[in-house]
């Protein structure tokens, strides 16, 4: 195991605690993810569902006994634990580096708790290192490019790649996110998006970071 995935193992375990006392959470997308959802292995027996954020964890969840429900069978979500590419110390994050930012968005909309947990190579004081991921509808990725140049950004149309909404994302490079929650609007205010993976209006209440041997919370 390399030392950032035993980061990553410690801040998902740590994340544990969390789920106590709840019966219906929601399970995000991603590396970090992943450990979370081995170690509800010996906490199945204690949940009475889960509300997965992408056909992979879906899957995952599946293979050690979690029903995965759909969100339209519930009328809230206790908790939602899930990773992000990068997060400022004001927990707002960003997301979509595994392209599952929408069901992200919609399952952290629906939680009355979003627990992040990354390793410290995630915390930024501004986002924008990593590229900023947008879905968009096909028939308008080349209209909604043309909107993000005049914004500052350099879009990248991820080649290959289709979300399960059937979507398609352009990477943005070289955006100011240094007012996170505007942008985020202003996105979403372009016609042919989906959706943007800032998750600033709707951020994390908690941040859990692993860094060394310890973990750190927000």
């Amino acid at each position: 195991m390399t030392p950032q995935d035993a980061l990553k193992q410690q801040v998902a375990r740590a994340a544990i605690k969390y789920i106590k006392g709840e019966s219906i959470i929601g399970v995000g997308t991603g590396s970090t993810v992943n450990f979370f959802i081995d170690m509800l292995a010996e906490h199945k027996h204690e949940i009475d569902g889960a509300i997965s954020s992408s056909i992979v964890s879906t899957e995952r969840l599946q293979k050690i006994g979690i029903p995965v429900l759909e969100l339209s069978e519930v009328s809230s979500i206790g908790v939602y634990v899930d990773g992000a590419d990068e997060v400022t110390p004001h927990k707002k994050m960003l997301k979509g580096g595994g392209g599952a930012l929408t069901r992200e968005k919609i399952v952290a909309a629906v939680s009355k708790k979003f627990v992040c947990i990354v390793d410290d190579s995630k915390c930024v004081d501004v986002m924008g290192k990593f590229p900023l991921p947008v879905e968009v509808i096909p028939m308008a990725r080349s209209y909604v490019a043309r909107e993000l140049v005049k914004l500052g950004g350099q879009p990248e149309w991820r080649e290959n790649f289709v979300t399960d909404n059937s979507g398609e994302i352009l990477d943005v490079h070289n955006l100011d996110i240094s007012n996170p929650v505007a942008l985020e609007r202003t996105i979403n205010q372009i016609a042919g998006v989906i959706t943007v993976g800032l998750f600033a209006e709707r951020d994390a209440d908690v941040v859990l970071i692993g860094k060394g041997t310890e973990v750190i919370t927000l």
